[in-house]
């Protein structure tokens, strides 16, 4: 499904996440040699489907569920290594071999016990202003990145240096609960001897990423560039400040794994055919209660991570147009299609309208994106099954002349097509 002339390829989230990057990449990853991630840590969750069997991988990049391909975490994530731990074992309790095939930068910043504390505690803080963090620490973690007080998978391997940081860190962060009004209090002997024990297996896999990506690339072999969330929840290019810790758009992806910008080939963007995202902040297309419970049911749109339910809405073009622009796309992937099987008929957003006036850009500023009002269209539905198609000609012609649509309107192709949960039920437009 790579195109030969694509050895670099970044696949991007072009909504509020949960587009279905990690099926795409899991499929993709068969003609792929290294599959890197680039930023976030477990607050993401990739569900993918292999036959009947479900996994749910939070940090470990999708395609490690195919043999002999090399998976990376990139220094742009912060990583948790209790339940990386606990994934990378569930993955050999159910047969896979994965440990000699993945590597973890060194300049990786850890997510610590403290940071979990202080994420709930500042969340809890914020009362009904929360943003809806999934209080796994990866926002404190990437607090003490910017602030130059982090801890990196490199300082493992320093024990007396460990200790010294983490007791720098613990007093930090135990200063800024009690400020919160929090009673928690951070064991450092506890969880210096943890990461002392994680030591032993993690520091084994740690290397310059980096260096590991160029030297493949100079060999020809095919890179995969994986983000977690979407371009909607970029730190700076999404709906500040409902949006994740971390730069989630494309031009983070080298930068996330120590790579230059003039490797990228290609930028793969995934949309969603309706649109979903989690927690608080805007979402113009939002559907009333009663439309929106069913299409949560219809998508089952409930966080990987989380469970928690997903708001639904239709089709935004302005926020896949602005997506396509912060990212440089060269093409779509349009997930669940299937969900809208059943719909006598769907709308999809083509601008906005505010007051009199008539917005075709997506607004940066939070009050006029409460204000505004989408702007639909309204297509016929094609109330048939699309699960079994294999080709765009399989699917139905209204199904097809809404893909259309949104090609048209993003002025982006679509090169695939996900009818549903499987590995097979990818249609390759053009392929």
């Amino acid at each position: 499904m790579l195109d030969s002339d694509v050895r670099c390829l970044v696949v991007v989230g072009s909504q509020w996440g949960d587009e279905g990057k990690g099926k795409l990449v899991d499929v993709l990853a068969k003609d792929a040699d290294w599959i890197a991630r680039y930023q976030g840590g477990a607050n993401a969750g990739h569900t993918v489907r292999v036959g009947e069997q479900q996994y749910i991988l939070h940090q470990i990049p999708s395609g490690i569920l195919y043999p002999g391909k090399h998976c990376v975490l990139g220094n742009g994530m912060v990583l948790d290594p209790v339940t990386f731990f606990d994934e990378l074992d569930e993955l050999k309790g159910r047969g896979y071999e994965v440990e000699d095939r993945i590597l973890i930068s060194t300049r990786a910043q850890l997510v610590l016990a403290y940071h979990k504390l202080l994420d709930r505690a500042e969340e809890q803080s914020r009362g009904d202003a929360a943003i809806g963090t999934t209080g796994r620490g990866i926002g404190a973690a990437y607090e003490d990145k910017v602030a130059r007080a982090g801890i990196r998978v490199a300082d493992l391997s320093n024990r007396e240096r460990l200790r010294e940081l983490l007791e720098a860190g613990a007093a930090r962060a135990q200063a800024k609960l009690r400020a919160l009004g929090s009673d928690e209090t951070v064991d450092v002997e506890a969880l210096y001897d943890e990461l002392s024990s994680l030591a032993e297996r993690l520091l084994p896999m740690a290397c310059d990423v980096g260096l590991a990506l160029s030297r493949a690339l100079d060999r020809g072999e095919k890179v995969l560039l994986e983000g977690a969330q979407g371009s909607m929840l970029d730190v700076d290019h999404g709906t500040y400040p409902f949006v994740t810790s971390s730069p989630t758009v494309a031009g983070a992806a080298t930068t996330g794994v120590g790579l230059g910008p003039t490797v990228i080939d290609a930028v793969l963007g995934v949309v969603k055919a309706y649109t979903t995202r989690v927690g608080n902040g805007p979402l113009p297309t939002e559907l009333p209660p009663a439309e929106a419970d069913h299409l949560r049911e219809l998508g089952a749109e409930y966080g990987a991570t989380t469970g928690r339910p997903r708001r639904t809405g239709w089709f935004d073009t302005p926020v896949v147009r602005y997506a396509a622009r912060i990212n440089g796309l060269t093409a779509l992937a349009v997930s669940k299609l299937d969900v809208l099987d059943t719909l006598p008929e769907i709308k999809l957003a083509v601008n906005y309208r505010l007051g009199g006036d008539t917005l075709e850009e997506f607004p940066a500023d939070l009050s006029r994106l409460t204000e505004l009002e989408p702007v639909y269209e309204t297509m016929p539905g094609w109330r048939t099954s699309s699960a079994e198609a294999r080709r765009l000609e399989d699917l139905p012609a209204t199904a097809r002349a809404y893909l259309d649509r949104i090609s048209e309107l993003t002025g982006l192709p679509i090169r695939f097509v996900s009818v549903g949960r499987r590995r097979a039920q990818i249609i390759e437009v053009g392929g």
